[in-house]
């Protein structure tokens, strides 16, 4: 049982680098279970028990898991509404803040992925986003309107879009336009997400001792 109500599975170096970014930005307390990767500690059965596919992010709730990343942030966003990092419902930002939410998972990383692995393109009719330069063309021009993908408005989705724009540049899987330089900029100037990184690479550290 979380002391504080949150029990946080995360591996440094990993997609929950965002999520615990997300939480230095709530500013709230959680429990963090450590998983070393080295080690493949996602795979033992103690873990696969709790998450039987074996990744991270997850966070255990109310005696609930949620797993993936656009529901952690959205669970999380909403849980601590008053942090004012998520649209209320009756936000006329609400639809474009979960659509942008939900964009990341159904079009933006599988379109990443296929591109990375250099695999044929399957005819637009049944390709879940449509094809690469419509779907990167699409983000681009959201980020123009910047400076954060509901304009003047920061929130949850920026932590999701930063932490993952951030890693896709270092290794040269997407383009790095000069508008998507300076929004993963801004957003790693942030200084909840400069401590989630410092906390990260100590933990890293500690576990390749």
């Amino acid at each position: 049982m979380s002391a504080t109500g949150i029990t946080f599975y995360h591996a440094p170096n990993t997609r929950s680098g965002g999520t615990r970014a997300l939480l230095e930005e709530l500013g709230v307390p959680y429990d963090l279970h450590m998983l070393n990767f080295r080690k493949n500690e996602q795979r033992d059965a103690a873990y696969t028990a709790i998450n039987p596919m074996g990744k991270v992010p997850a966070i255990w709730h109310r005696g609930q898991l949620v797993t993936e990343q656009p529901a952690i942030y959205l669970y999380l966003a909403d849980l601590y509404a008053d942090k004012g990092l998520a649209p209320a419902l009756d936000d006329p930002l609400r639809g474009p803040y979960l659509r942008w939410m939900v964009f990341y998972g159904s079009c933006f990383e599988p379109a990443a992925v296929d591109r990375a692995m250099k695999r044929e393109p399957v005819p637009p009719s049944t390709c879940a986003y449509s094809d690469w330069d419509t779907m990167f063309n699409t983000l681009v021009g959201q980020l123009e309107r910047g400076p954060y993908l509901l304009g003047e408005r920061f929130s949850a989705v920026d932590v999701l879009w930063g932490s993952a724009l951030n890693w896709m540049t270092m290794f040269k899987l997407v383009p790095e336009l000069p508008v998507v330089r300076a929004y993963v900029d801004r957003l790693m100037a942030r200084p909840a997400i400069q401590r989630a990184q410092a906390l990260d690479a100590a933990l890293a550290a500690e576990q390749a001792a």
